[in-house]
């Protein structure tokens, strides 16, 4: 595979965190109570920062 596609499935990898990311955090603050709010809160935080890392790192190679 080119290098070129290689980050095109990264940066989509990426997406698909921040979207696992948004949904996560749409049931931690209205669905959820209790721990599974802390752990799906936590989760989701997680995946927004490893997606974020992830596409600043596609953008600037």
């Amino acid at each position: 595979m080119s290098p070129a596609m290689i980050k095109m499935w990264i940066s989509i990898a990426g997406m698909a965190l921040m979207f696992l990311a948004i949904i996560t955090i749409y049931w931690s603050r209205y669905k959820l109570t209790g721990v599974f709010r802390i752990l799906t809160a936590f989760l989701a935080y997680l995946f927004m920062i490893v997606a974020g890392l992830t596409l600043l790192i596609v953008f600037f190679t």
